[in-house]
């Protein structure tokens, strides 16, 4: 499967960092950015966001970021690879890059 376009905020570690720059030309991808101020045209990550925040960044304090990723990568990983949500057919997100 090819990544033909990404999308992302408008933000500048978007806008102007090389690395995502270099990414994009990886990828041979079109980097596509949302409408300033119309979240909603970015639903996927918002959300993604709000899970984050309240799963799991907001229910204790972290001193590190080593601290923070530690906890975040299990996490990410099971909901990536073992969760299995209704809306894609009980398969898990990383059943639709394969």
């Amino acid at each position: 499967m090819r990544i033909d376009r990404v999308m992302t905020g408008n933000h500048f570690s978007y806008t102007l960092s090389t690395d995502v720059a270099e990414a994009m030309a990886d990828l041979s991808a079109e980097h596509v950015f949302v409408r300033p101020h119309c979240p909603c045209r970015n639903r996927k990550v918002e959300r993604c966001n709000r899970t984050l925040q309240v799963g799991w960044a907001y229910r204790q304090v972290f001193l590190t970021n080593a601290e923070r990723s530690n906890v975040i990568t299990p996490s990410r990983e099971f909901r990536n690879t073992g969760r299995a949500p209704s809306a894609s057919g009980g398969l898990p997100p990383i059943s639709r890059l394969s």
